[in-house]
């Protein structure tokens, strides 16, 4: 893999990642409105050092987060910190600091990659040498480094990701900022673009934010998760913790009137979700060992017969339909 340590060019404007200890993000009581549209309504989050999901369905205000934070968007009320710097007074020195992938596609037409990725780094500040330098180092390390010759137009959808990504990180961000990365990629590419993340923010310790709606990319990438839904935070915090707080969760199988089990369920006060499998995920709140014969107890009295029941092991999934009432 090729080297894509820390610049020198860049590490006297700005101390690198590793040594940023405090908060990432800070939001506080942050809104933003379109006409008469609240895409974020009265947001309050803290993103910790590391690597961070921003997770939530279309539409849930995670993109308008970004570009608020960025200072592309100004907030009807609220306010923002990136890497202790306000966003209202500093947002020049922020976006100097901070990498950034778009959910669209930002090329620039008729240049190609390496030029491309090597202006990108001037943009950011870096002398014209070691910005080219350093594009080519960055392609190699995303997987473009034997077509970083042609030109961007030329590129499949999956490498126009990829050259998101080199141009995001060319210039050794304090803090990378990434939408929708596995965007229109096959499966393929999705898995690698995901093992790239993966290395930034565990082996290189890159403080990363993934928004995302896809649940297996943040599963998979991040310790820390803020869940948004329809322009607010629905939860958030370490991902293990969410997973295994306050309950366990069991898969059952039956045979009977399925929806007046459910029903039967959620009076009793557990969470349910049905998969396309016609297999039932119950979450229960404050389970012990007797929950299981709880779970047959409520099958019998409503007839119904339980095929399989097994406790299972607490998903991001879970996480989320709880946290967006998707139960």
């Amino acid at each position: 893999m090729p080297d894509i340590s820390p610049n020198p060019a860049v590490q006297d404007q700005a101390p690198p990642a590793d040594r940023f200890t405090g908060p990432v993000v800070k939001a506080d009581h942050l809104s933003v409105r379109f006409g008469k549209n609240l895409a974020l309504n009265d947001v309050t989050a803290i993103f910790p050092p590391g690597a961070v999901g921003l997770l939530g369905p279309n539409g849930a205000g995670k993109s308008t987060l970004l570009k608020s934070l960025l200072g592309f968007l100004v907030p009807e009320k609220g306010w923002m910190k990136v890497l202790d710097l306000d966003v209202a007074k500093s947002p020049l020195e922020i976006r100097e600091r901070i990498g950034y992938m778009p959910e669209s596609d930002a090329h620039i037409p008729g240049m190609n990659a390496v030029t491309f990725v090597g202006y990108c780094g001037q943009l950011s500040g870096l002398p014209a040498t070691d910005a080219m330098q350093r594009a080519h180092e960055v392609l190699y390390y995303v997987g473009l480094g034997e077509a970083r010759y042609r030109n961007i137009e030329t590129y499949s959808t999956g490498m126009k990701q990829r050259i998101k990504l080199a141009q995001a990180i060319v210039h050794d961000p304090d803090l990378l900022f990434l939408d929708e990365p596995t965007n229109g990629m096959d499966p393929k590419g999705r898995d690698e673009m995901l093992e790239l993340i993966h290395d930034l923010a565990h082996k290189k310790n890159v403080n990363l934010i993934l928004s995302s709606h896809l649940l297996p990319d943040v599963e998979y990438t991040c310790d820390y998760v803020v869940v948004m839904d329809k322009g607010t935070v629905a939860t958030h915090g370490p991902i293990e913790a969410l997973k295994g707080s306050h309950g366990r969760v069991y898969e059952l199988r039956i045979k009977g009137d399925q929806a007046k089990f459910i029903e039967t369920l959620k009076a009793a006060g557990y969470e349910v979700k049905d998969t396309d499998e016609d297999v039932l995920r119950v979450f229960v709140p404050g389970a012990t060992d007797d929950s299981t014969k709880v779970l047959f107890g409520l099958a019998a009295r409503e007839r119904v017969q339980v095929r399989h029941l097994r406790p299972s092991i607490p998903s991001l999934e879970d996480v989320f339909a709880r946290a967006v009432g998707e139960t």
